[in-house]
């Protein structure tokens, strides 16, 4: 299980880095979206031409390349979407008292340019790998999306800890969709699939030579659906789910907020007691 320690450390400090550096540059001045953008566009480019040279090399650093340079590119979508570069048609808080599946549409149309693009980024991944023996990229990037998509819908659908004070100014009315409650019904279902798919993970790490690049791709992928599992954990645990990257917040005294408490602190919002769902004053 040695042999296991350094590739779960490393994709754990990639995480946890990478994360808050997305939210540290997010919450400079927009004057500096640009440079932003334009580092982290180079970054996303070249993270690409490193998954595609590497897809077909089995040697241990080609999966950490791999590894590294799917979270580049999804850090590429993160900061794009947080900087409110790449978001959706709709722009605005949810329409007062609106329910069920019109809720719903709004709510798609706040993500849906930020969805379609990670969609063609995952095929344009898996057509420059595609027949490699390295696939530790592309297991990476669905890793991250198929788990960042069960966090937003349930948050949409209702958690305790909505971490509304990680928003940035320019996306606060994303929190007019968001809903709290102590938990909803599709929790439990992704957290016990997810927690399926990480034990079988771990069985095929076990089950191929130690330290080979297959057992080092197979703990880093590992690694990170642990990871995404912990964080869905955090969405519903009476835990301070932000207090890992508080070092990454320019003014965590004013971001840290009980999500609760909205009106005090997120000034165009108001909660609705009905539901408890963030509305637009």
């Amino acid at each position: 299980m040695s042999e296991a320690l350094w590739p779960i450390l490393f994709a754990v400090f990639v995480w946890w880095f990478s994360t808050g550096l997305v939210l540290l540059l997010d919450g400079l001045p927009r004057t500096t979206f640009r440079w932003s953008h334009l580092i982290s566009s180079a970054l996303a480019v070249m993270a690409l031409v490193g998954l595609q040279r590497t897809a077909s090399q089995s040697d241990v650093g080609s999966a950490y390349c791999a590894f590294t340079c799917a979270l580049l590119v999804w850090g590429w979508h993160e900061l794009s979407f947080l900087t409110g570069w790449v978001t959706g048609p709709r722009q605005q808080a949810l329409d007062t008292g609106l329910r069920g599946w019109p809720r719903f549409v709004q709510a798609t149309a706040t993500l849906l340019w930020h969805e379609l693009a990670i969609l063609a980024t995952g095929l344009l991944i898996a057509a420059l790998t595609w027949g490699g023996s390295n696939q530790v990229g592309v297991a990476t990037f669905g890793v991250l999306w198929a788990m960042r998509i069960s966090a937003k819908l349930n948050v949409f659908l209702g958690v305790r800890n909505l971490s509304v004070q990680l928003l940035p100014v320019h996306l606060r009315y994303l929190g007019s969709y968001f809903r709290h409650r102590a938990m909803n019904l599709l929790f439990p279902v992704v957290v016990t699939a997810a927690t399926v798919v990480a034990v079988w993970l771990v069985a095929y790490a076990l089950a191929q030579a130690p330290g080979s690049a297959r057992a080092v791709g197979a703990w880093l992928v590992t690694a990170l659906l642990v990871l995404a599992i912990v964080e869905h954990w955090l969405l519903v645990l009476p835990l301070e789910a932000t207090a890992l990257w508080r070092w990454a917040l320019h003014d965590p005294s004013s971001r840290a907020a009980p999500v609760v408490e909205p009106v005090a602190h997120l000034p165009e919002m108001v909660l609705d007691n009905d539901d408890k769902l963030l509305h637009a004053r």
